[in-house]
């Protein structure tokens, strides 16, 4: 029975049980698509990472994410995972990762941590009909065309308190839906992200909605760099900044499962 490596990790935590869980499997080569998906929906976490050594010489790997649903276009908790992985042996201290539709993505050694860079998706003011009645809220709203859409709320009680209708988040389409507000307790940010619509009601903590937040945070605050906290129940700490086209988000990770999946 062919076996792959396999570790779980949770990302942007300092310790077991926190962040947001990722699944990492390394592959010598791509399988079919139907299988990467299988395993993703087997593993039943929001993403399940796999790479395999870049052939094409622009980065160290190319690297796919799937949630239990859909493959996504840009994923970054999974990809400081990722990183995390190849990294934690003490070996190199950068790694850079191809994408499908991101471009390439570094992570790099920071401290006990890691810094991550993604790209910069600055959100425009749009109305998108249904949004706050599915989240039940009143905000305003901003859009991306990459599929994010973000809601500015007045308080984090407020991001806290949400409870959203999912089946009409859903309905709105395949869209990352932020809720974000200005930070308390020593914060500066608090926001909180739903993708029902694959297969995710609340992800715990999501670094590709930083890749939003980043850009209007660092111009409605004056600076360009802020701490942030996605208030989910499993919760998770990023330090973001804006570095002109990119957006460099640190945090740590922690491995949890290490083994084999077996096919």
């Amino acid at each position: 029975m062919p076996a792959l490596p396999f570790a779980q990790i949770d990302a942007f935590a300092d310790r077991p049980f926190a962040g947001n869980p990722a699944a990492v499997v390394p592959l010598e080569r791509w399988l079919d698509d139907a299988v990467l998906q299988a395993i993703a929906a087997e593993n039943n976490l929001s993403e399940t990472a796999f790479f395999v050594a870049d052939a094409s010489g622009e980065a160290d790997f190319e690297l796919r994410w799937f949630t239990p649903a859909v493959e996504v276009a840009l994923c970054g908790h999974a990809t400081l995972a990722s990183g995390h992985y190849l990294l934690a042996d003490g070996a190199r201290e950068r790694v850079t990762f191809r994408t499908r539709q991101s471009g390439v993505l570094e992570v790099a050694r920071d401290g006990d941590g890691y810094a991550m860079a993604l790209p910069a998706y600055a959100p425009e003011p749009a109305e998108v009909p249904g949004l706050l009645a599915a989240l039940r809220v009143q905000g305003e709203t901003f859009h991306h065309p990459r599929g994010y859409d973000l809601t500015v709320v007045e308080s984090a009680d407020i991001v806290r308190g949400l409870t959203p209708d999912f089946a009409a988040l859903a309905a709105l389409g395949n869209t990352l839906n932020i809720v974000t507000a200005p930070g308390d307790g020593g914060v500066d940010v608090v926001s909180r992200v739903f993708a029902p619509a694959v297969g995710l009601d609340e992800d715990p903590v999501t670094g590709s909605a930083h890749a939003v937040l980043a850009p209007y945070w660092a111009k409605r605050l004056g600076r360009d760099r802020f701490s942030a906290f996605q208030a989910s129940a499993r919760g998770g700490h990023l330090e973001c900044a804006v570095e002109g086209a990119r957006v460099v988000l640190k945090g740590r990770c922690v491995t949890v499962i290490e083994g084999k999946f077996l096919l």
